[in-house]
């Protein structure tokens, strides 16, 4: 997946690591020649342009990307990215970041954002969890990194689709803990069966994250 991200700033490279050491590739783009810090995030592709000009994002070639993270320090930025991204390039997902509560009301659809929010963690999250169908994606941490609460979405072709949650043997130290189904959240039990599209949520230690998927997808 190509995700590009415009700030190359505190917020926009940690964004970027994040996605990175997920095997995806990252496209940071900033007009201001002091961001370019390319030494810090090294496998990321660099873009000195303004996220706000089509020329500039058309040599970006922003139309063969699958996101578009907007993650200025500037809310206007952000917004003109997100617009713009949406509406001229058809990108499928666009996360924007908020920097100032009282902006919150304009990030909405009506300006090309799919999703608002503010924490980089966050952010790297929503980015996978829209797009990664058929793979675990991290969250958060909790308990101080001793456990994780994962999502994974099942795919058409599961293994599991058909069978009931009672029957699927889940690794030791991890628990369903919800699942979401058009829309509606409910606390699975026993009795209740798989579909695909489902989004399953997940509280899991580390080594359990790592074998969750052989459960479902196979």
């Amino acid at each position: 997946m190509k995700v590009a991200i415009a700030g190359a700033g505190n917020v926009g490279r940690s964004i970027a690591r994040e996605l990175i050491a997920n095997g995806h590739h990252v496209m940071l783009i900033d007009k201001d020649p002091k961001a370019m810090k390319l030494e810090s995030v090294a496998e990321a592709e660099w873009v000195m342009a303004d996220a706000c000009e089509i020329a500039a994002l058309d040599n970006a070639k922003l139309d063969q990307c699958q996101v578009l993270v907007a993650a200025t320090g500037d809310d206007k930025v952000n917004l003109v990215a997100s617009l713009l991204a949406k509406t001229e390039y058809g990108v499928p997902r666009v996360v924007a970041r908020i920097n100032h509560p009282k902006n919150e009301w304009l990030f909405d659809k009506s300006w090309g954002v799919d999703v608002a929010v503010s924490t980089p963690r966050i952010i790297a999250a929503l980015v996978e969890e829209a797009v990664s169908v058929g793979d675990v994606v991290k969250l958060f941490s909790l308990g101080k990194g001793s456990a994780n609460l994962l999502e994974l979405t099942l795919p058409d072709g599961s293994s599991c689709i058909g069978k009931n949650v009672g029957e699927i043997e889940l690794p030791e130290n991890a628990s369903l803990a919800a699942i979401v189904r058009d829309g509606r959240v409910f606390t699975p039990k026993a009795h209740d069966s798989f579909a695909a599209g489902d989004e399953l949520i997940f509280v899991a230690s580390s080594i359990a994250e790592a074998q969750l998927k052989s459960c479902f997808i196979q």
